[in-house]
């Protein structure tokens, strides 16, 4: 039987800030390999555009893209730094909703190093995106509800959370007006009576504002992005039978008895709210179509719980403990093959990576495709792409090929205007040949996107078309060549 002392020593070796470290360092080791992610690029494109709002999201991510370019205009790991600072945050919090729910040290250390471990918060934060500050705003919100039940004035900052989780993401309300509700429905009432609670309401509210009045000024257009990527228009939409399946895999498959016993253990203490949470959220996701990773923000709380249940299981036993590490092990080393850069580009096409992170394969040859639109393009010809991420790669890096500013029909880039209507010429990426004749009189073949790595991403074996005489003035056209997704 290992002493006392030695256990605790083993604890305070794997305390939570040690794991977020290494989590940390994890990630800023790996954020310069492959490349920019199409959003990556997009984000850019809209930083540079800063507004209070945008058709498909709120301002957050646009504004730290534009705040980190400012400081690295080059720099893909500055850009990501946001990133690896908030899902290291995600991976503090596991630990600090152990605690709260009344484990000590092993079970923190536990909740950290399960989270830390995980495939979804690895991938998010590797990649600068909305899903991480998600992922990092539920978090902190679960844990401060927990906080309610000693001290109501943690609403305050509740309050500010919501607020700016909306900027990043307004899908952040679903799961606070739910978990609201099964509190209430759960018998703790008391929470909410108190002017703490008007106030939080009061300041996200506030904050809210500039955002719901760009919306409110522009038709609301995010709704209609909402139905289209329920409609499955996103490249990482999932059927419902995804859905469901990918639940076991977004913290990897050696955490779902862990999580799994969280979500039963939280049910059987007087924060089963956060079960009930769980439950809807799954039903409501499912059934409006939602995306897979919508429902990892549970998960954080559920392998908090979890730990502090598993760790009084395993006591003072070396054997479990050295078992329950093993499996946390793993299940990085899993994790981090699969949604880190950890392999060289070449051996991707010929690995299964491809196939279970789409995401990849989106931050493969960004520079090498423009170089072929440059090789494309007339000069004096506009640029028309099919998407966001063909034209945030010509921006980001078509001026050492002296290119113009593009045009697309997806997404912000509508809002952002058509080519000019003295435009005769337009050099059109991505876009079907049996589109084009649509709206133009003459389509000539340009090329064709070679990615030279037989990648299989969105962008490998697109074509390219030289547009001659459009049919109508651009402006008129425009409406048109709107997508969404």
């Amino acid at each position: 039987m290992p002493t006392q002392r030695g256990i605790v020593g083993f604890c305070h070796a794997g305390r939570v800030p040690v794991i977020a470290s290494v989590f940390a360092l994890v990630l800023l080791l790996t954020s310069g390999r492959y490349g920019y992610h199409r959003d990556e690029l997009y984000f850019l494109a809209a930083g540079r555009r800063l507004d209070w709002s945008y058709p498909d999201q709120p301002p957050l991510a646009p504004f730290l893209a534009r705040f980190t370019a400012a400081v690295d205009p080059d720099s893909l790991c500055v850009m990501r730094l946001p990133a690896i600072a908030a899902a290291t945050f995600v991976v503090v919090c596991a630990g600090l909703i152990a605690g709260e729910l009344g484990g000590g040290r092993a079970a923190r250390a536990l909740a950290a190093g399960a989270v830390a471990s995980s495939a979804l918060v690895m991938g998010v934060g590797h990649l600068m995106g909305t899903t991480v500050f998600d992922l990092a705003a539920w978090s902190l919100i679960c844990l401060l509800v927990l906080k309610l039940g000693r001290d109501r004035r943690w609403w305050l900052v509740i309050g500010v959370v919501v607020g700016l989780g909306l900027q990043n993401k307004v899908l952040l309300l679903v799961p606070v007006l739910v978990l609201a509700a099964m509190l209430v429905a759960t018998g703790r009432r008391k929470l909410f009576a108190t002017k703490y609670f008007a106030v939080a309401v009061g300041t996200a509210l506030v904050l809210q504002l500039p955002y719901l009045w760009w919306q409110a000024n522009n038709g609301f257009p995010q709704r209609e992005m909402s139905r289209a990527i329920a409609g499955g228009s996103s490249g990482t939409s999932d059927s419902p039978i995804m859905f469901v399946l990918l639940q076991f895999g977004l913290f990897g498959v050696l955490l779902v008895p862990l999580w799994g016993y969280g979500l039963w253990r939280l049910w059987n203490t007087p924060w089963r709210a956060f079960s009930l949470t769980y439950a809807v959220l799954f039903v409501v996701f499912l059934a409006t179509g939602g995306k897979a990773y919508y429902l990892g923000g549970m998960y954080p709380v559920l392998l908090g719980a979890g730990a502090v249940g598993l760790c009084q299981w395993l006591g003072t036993d070396r054997k479990r403990w050295a078992a329950v590490t093993s499996a946390l092990v793993v299940n990085a080393a899993l994790s981090a093959l699969l949604f880190l850069p950890v392999l060289p580009v070449a051996l991707l096409r010929d690995s299964p990576i491809l196939a279970i992170n789409y995401d990849a394969g989106e931050t493969i040859a960004w520079p090498r495709y423009v170089e072929q639109i440059a090789a494309a393009h007339p000069p004096g010809a506009a640029i028309l792409t099919a998407n966001y991420g063909e034209a945030g790669a010509i921006e980001r890096y078509g001026s050492e090929y002296g290119l113009p500013t593009p045009h697309s029909g997806h997404n912000a880039y509508w809002w952002w205007g058509p080519p000019p209507d003295t435009a005769t010429e337009v050099l059109t990426v991505g876009i079907d040949r049996e589109r084009l004749t649509e709206i133009c009189s003459i389509v000539d073949p340009a090329g064709t996107l070679d990615n030279g790595l037989d990648i299989d991403n969105d962008e490998q074996g697109e074509p390219m078309f030289l547009c001659r005489g459009p049919i109508r003035p651009w402006s008129q056209l425009w409406p048109q060549l709107r997508t969404l997704g």
